[in-house]
């Protein structure tokens, strides 16, 4: 069996390269030969908070080039440029309801995971590999999965023409939101940043307004450009511990508007209901992507992407070998650094 390189969280706060076996492609299976991995936060909060010892890798925005497929994939496969939906269609079972409406994250008989992209090579199902185009290059594919995110939240949260739409955060969803919104056709965009080089950057692609998270002027700002309403939709992107996002969110969303959830928190947040209740807002929950009216989010997202007036590939602000991982950690963890998107680049 074919050894290949891998970084795994050794759970004391560093990434370490080891050898661990080559994956072996089953009949439904690609080979994929990882050339871009970005570090998304949740590999960053596993990073921080030292949870534990892994024994195979993570990363899930991954692009790479099909080397090997099984037996029952087209052979016409191999040599593609792909990126790969490694969380749900990368895994699916294809047979179960879920996966027959195209809902492949809710597979209830998934695949054994043995691992992401961070190393040399990856194995999914053949047909959660798809073929980025002719002029998006690795840093590009590996933008895929994000913005599909982000695409997927907007869907949810029933996107119209003209819409103001708030964004809450940004980092990576929150900035690939921005773009995502202007494209499908959002108003006017509002967007909270942490940092100053995010407000920069969500400026740049396309927002018409950034503030702190606690500046009062913000929803003097919002109420002012809807007439007094409030946003017609609100994505909430930074998850984590904050007590404060769902209410915020609650808050700028102009009565009988929409509340699109794609933050994953990691502690139980205690939210009085009643506001919104009384604004009848509408709130979705919004994980990964999926197929929605027959295209899925990863399609949409490679064809934005393919546009040659995409600005989205300058949030990638640092990469890295998969040799220097533990660099891109440190880099993707100190916002002081400037980082925002942090990809890991192989040959």
């Amino acid at each position: 069996m074919t050894n290949m390189r891998v970084a795994l969280h050794d759970g004391k706060g560093k990434m370490r390269l080891r050898k661990i076996d080559r994956p072996i492609v089953g009949d439904r299976d690609a080979l994929i030969r990882v050339k871009s991995t970005g570090i998304c936060g949740s590999d960053l909060l596993n990073y921080a908070e030292n949870l534990t010892h892994e024994t195979s890798p993570g990363g899930h925005e991954v692009s790479g080039e099909i080397v090997e497929v099984g037996k029952a994939v087209d052979a016409s496969k191999i040599g593609q440029r792909v990126a790969v939906e490694t969380i749900g269609q990368g895994l699916n079972c294809k047979d179960c309801w879920f996966c027959r409406q195209g809902q492949f994250r809710q597979c209830s008989n998934k695949a054994f995971n043995e691992g992401g992209g961070f190393a040399q090579y990856i194995k999914r199902r053949a047909d959660g590999c798809y073929p980025i185009g002719e002029s998006m290059d690795w840093q590009d594919g590996a933008l895929v999965e994000p913005l599909a995110v982000s695409i997927h939240g907007l869907r949810r949260g029933q996107i119209n023409s003209g819409d103001t739409v708030v964004i809450l955060g940004s980092g990576t969803i929150g900035l690939t939101a921005v773009s995502a919104a202007r494209a499908m056709g959002a108003g006017k965009i509002f967007v909270t940043s942490m940092h100053k080089h995010q407000a920069i950057m969500a400026r740049t692609l396309g927002a018409d307004y950034s503030f702190s998270p606690d500046d009062d002027e913000l929803i003097e700002a919002i109420l002012g450009v809807t007439d007094g309403r409030g946003a017609d939709l609100t994505l909430e992107t930074v998850g984590g511990s904050s007590q404060s996002i769902l209410p915020q969110a609650i808050e700028v969303t102009r009565m009988q508007g929409r509340i699109s959830i794609l933050g994953g928190f990691h502690v139980p947040i205690i939210l009085d209901w009643m506001k919104p209740l009384l604004k009848e807002h509408t709130i979705y929950f919004s994980s990964c992507y999926s197929v929605i009216n027959g295209r899925h989010d990863f399609e949409m997202a490679i064809d934005f992407l393919s546009s040659t007036m995409s600005p989205l590939k300058k949030i990638v602000t640092h990469i890295v070998s998969l040799q220097d991982i533990q660099k891109g950690f440190e880099i993707a963890s100190d916002k002081t650094s400037g980082s925002i998107k942090v990809q890991v680049h192989q040959e």
